[in-house]
């Protein structure tokens, strides 16, 4: 019963966090969804845990918590690539923006550089000299 009692403190713990976390704007919903789904799994589980024994019988896993242990291993390797993914590609957002800026940056210095024509003080090459 006290596992029971725990299992359900600890699932409650993860979605009032996920929750909370959602609201201040701290997680985005695309990664809360994931973590909501393992909050349910998880109270799901820990009121019922004869899903468990049904689930690791039919797998053929002699002991239950081996085949939760097996399945938290598959979760936080498919995070741990999904992860790197969105790594990847912010990398490459971040690499793209970096060269869009220094192309900007150039384009700046090369105007701040030139003289513009008509500037006080700056003769014009195609201008008469009234003094002519």
């Amino acid at each position: 019963m006290i596992l029971i009692i725990s299992g359900l403190v600890f699932g409650l713990a993860v979605l009032g966090l996920i929750l909370v976390l959602l609201l201040r704007r701290q997680l985005r919903e695309k990664y809360a969804t994931l973590w909501l789904l393992i909050g349910i799994a998880f109270l799901v589980l820990a009121l019922f845990p004869e899903l468990l024994l049904g689930l690791s019988a039919a797998l053929g896993v002699a002991v239950p918590s081996n085949l939760l242990f097996a399945l938290a291993i598959v979760l936080l390797i498919g995070v741990a690539l999904h992860l790197s993914w969105e790594l990847s590609h912010a990398e490459d957002e971040v690499r793209r923006v970096a060269e869009d800026v220094a192309i900007l940056r150039a384009e700046v210095e090369q105007l701040r550089s030139t003289p513009s024509p008509g500037a006080p003080g700056e003769s014009d090459p195609g201008a008469q000299n009234p003094a002519e």
